[in-house]
């Protein structure tokens, strides 16, 4: 008798469960309080506090569905915040509602890849099979001569662990801000001698090493090039780091790149490692075009006996290899004391023509030029890199 009125009283009471269920209201400030157990992690606030839930709360019997906005569609705490926001729902008003929670983010999101940079005509890596051959003041040289023959250009300093551009152009010290163009807050190029400047080295501080594993100097990589306003360009010269890495897999693997130019000084060693540089381009799963080779320190020659050729590294060696792999010389370019001093000083030397290396500087860019022109006459176009494991 006692075990039948227990059976009893217990099923009333899970009728009496139900008929809550049944009979519960649900209404926007309740779904308001649960979310409040919410925090974002980037600020700290709950997400009332930080005014992430959209007006568009929408309440069905026992469903509710809503928005929870970003700032950026690639927010990292997206999936987590959605998947807590549900639980706090769940806990705070009941199990049995049905939640439905959309993602949205207030910035419009970054171009697929192959389409960040519409404007620009023709992209341009500039690279080196080793350190210490001069590239990137090839690079920042051939980027302001291009722009003293009237192009439009931009230089993109792609050397993540080592930027020199902003010391290269005296812009060190520059603050870089961004605008809200088309739904989208992109950095806006820091601009100098008629080029667009953009490097790691505005956001980082220059006294410290950047201590990056590979996806996050990756990122920040395609940062500067999709979250850019780089505008209309006629080039876009990018300064690759020295041999071969990750960055160079990541560039290739997000733009199409027109064509590389290979910077090597005439020395045996470099030779070895120039090799590398050009087959790391050149091999079926890249095959980008190589534009032509950069012989950089090829003679010295004193300011006071500017008619002498002193072969400190030797003599034509990129000439050879020039010969030898079948692709262009671009230029020569001599070793003068100026080309130190004036990048040191930020003001690159292809600036005064009149100068010896200044000359060669501006040779080099009508070269590039015309190489250019042929590739993009007898080549079809340049396909952004698909790797696959």
């Amino acid at each position: 008798m006692i075990i039948a009125a227990i059976t009893v009283v217990n099923a009333a009471v899970c009728k009496y469960q139900n008929s809550l269920v049944l009979i519960m209201n649900l209404y926007p400030n309740l779904i308001k309080e649960a979310l409040q157990t919410v925090r974002y992690p980037g600020t700290g606030k709950n997400l009332i506090e930080a005014d992430m839930i959209a007006d568009n709360i929408r309440i069905d019997g026992m469903s509710v569905s809503f928005s929870i906005v970003f700032e950026k569609s690639t927010d990292p705490f997206k999936n987590s915040i959605l998947k807590a926001a549900e639980k706090a729902i769940h806990t705070y008003v009941s199990p049995d509602v049905q939640v439905s929670i959309t993602a949205e983010s207030k910035q419009a999101p970054r171009p697929e890849v192959g389409q960040l940079l519409p404007g620009v005509k023709n992209i341009i890596g500039v690279s080196s099979g080793k350190g210490g051959v001069g590239k990137s003041t090839v690079a920042a040289n051939l980027a302001v001569a291009l722009a003293r023959l009237g192009f439009k250009v931009g230089l993109l300093d792609a050397d993540i662990f080592g930027p020199s551009v902003p010391k290269m152009f005296q812009v060190e010290q520059t603050q870089v801000f961004s605008v809200h163009k088309e739904g989208r807050d992109l950095i806006m190029p820091v601009e100098k001698y008629g080029v667009k400047l953009l490097s790691i080295g505005f956001f980082v501080d220059p006294d410290q090493a950047t201590l990056w594993r590979g996806g996050m100097a990756s990122n920040a990589l395609k940062q500067l090039i999709g979250d850019a306003d780089w505008g209309d360009l006629d080039y876009f010269v990018i300064d690759l780091p020295p041999g071969t890495s990750d960055i160079h897999l990541t560039i290739v693997q997000t733009i199409a790149l027109t064509g590389a130019i290979v910077v090597s000084t005439p020395q045996e060693v470099a030779l070895a490692d120039a090799r590398k540089g050009i087959n790391m381009f050149t091999n079926d799963k890249v095959n980008v075009p190589i534009l032509g080779l950069v012989e950089n320190m090829s003679w010295f020659t004193p300011a006071e006996l500017p008619d002498n050729k002193y072969y400190i590294f030797g003599k034509e060696g990129v000439k050879r290899l020039a010969e030898e792999m079948n692709v262009p010389l671009l230029g020569q370019i001599p070793i003068v004391q100026s080309i130190c001093e004036s990048g040191d000083a930020g003001e690159p030397v292809a600036l005064h023509s009149d100068t010896i290396t200044g000359r060669a500087f501006m040779q080099l860019a009508a070269s590039v030029v015309r190489q250019v022109d042929k590739r993009n006459l007898e080549q079809a176009p340049t396909q952004v890199v698909e790797m696959h494991s």
